[in-house]
């Protein structure tokens, strides 16, 4: 019989939006319970999302994930979570590149889009205001020029007018080199440095802490958790992702709505 000391440790990449929490934003209270009793069981979960930092905290306070690590704006910012500490986090490892270039080609093919950069820990700068409660932290308004003036972890483009299908094409037809995008749910397109995704945070993360390569978990809903999905020995979609991101897993779970990471979550225990 094997003990509980032997049994393997695992390490659960988990996305938030669509995943832990409904698209409404509501952490549903068997969500929040599974995530507790599998950390409790000794494994590791943490978070792989697109959220800033800031917008990210809220989710690991509610989740009672307070140790450990989280990955937030899909991999250019890796957190070492230690109550001890005066924010609660320090940062590990932040990975910038130079905007200006993807910039100045994707307002030439997306001249109404809307524009974000992210200022770690603060905020957003943007050319206009987004949607209300798009972005997950404070927008500050800023001229053009300014927002290709420093090296950034992500830039956030959106255009509210575009439907994700005519988003997209516009995007291919831009044709980005240089760095790792990927188009959101809506017409939203986030972009970040070169080789960063999900799962090349969660891969520093493993290396860290020791878990084989064999006991990864990660488990989303959008095309940001492609690269996870192809890093995680088993990888889980929910049934509210799209049909690509489905076909990318190796298997496919529950709804959002109706708890889907549950069952997933219990699997391990």
């Amino acid at each position: 019989m094997t003990s509980a000391a032997d049994r393997p440790r695992f390490l659960i990449g988990l996305d938030i939006d669509g995943t832990t929490t409904t698209h409404e934003g509501e952490l549903r209270e068997p969500v929040r319970q599974a995530v507790q009793d599998v950390r409790d069981a000794g494994h590791h979960i943490v978070i792989a999302t697109g959220r800033a930092i800031v917008g990210t905290l809220p989710i690991l306070d509610r989740l009672g994930l307070t140790e450990g690590y989280a990955v937030c704006s899909n991999g250019a910012l890796t957190l070492r979570l230690d109550p001890a500490l005066e924010d609660g986090y320090e940062v590990l490892e932040s990975i910038t590149f130079d905007p200006a270039p993807v910039l100045k080609l994707l307002r030439e093919h997306a001249p109404t889009a809307l524009v974000a950069v992210e200022d770690p820990g603060v905020g957003f700068k943007v050319s206009a205001p987004f949607p209300d409660g798009e972005l997950d932290a404070t927008e500050t308004v800023v001229p053009w020029e300014e927002l290709l003036e420093t090296p950034v972890t992500r830039v956030t483009l959106r255009e509210p007018s575009s439907s994700p299908e005519e988003f997209l094409a516009l995007i291919e037809r831009a044709g980005l080199h240089g760095v790792n995008y990927a188009v959101g749910w809506s017409a939203w397109l986030d972009i970040n440095p070169d080789g960063v995704s999900k799962a090349s945070g969660l891969e520093k993360v493993r290396q860290m802490i020791g878990v084989d390569p064999a006991h990864t978990v990660g488990i989303g809903d959008q095309r940001n958790d492609l690269e996870m999905f192809a890093w995680a020995h088993r990888a889980v979609a929910m049934a509210n992702a799209p049909d690509e991101v489905k076909a990318a897993a190796d298997e496919i779970t529950g709804h959002v709505n109706d708890d889907g990471l549950v069952p997933v979550l219990r699997s391990l225990l």
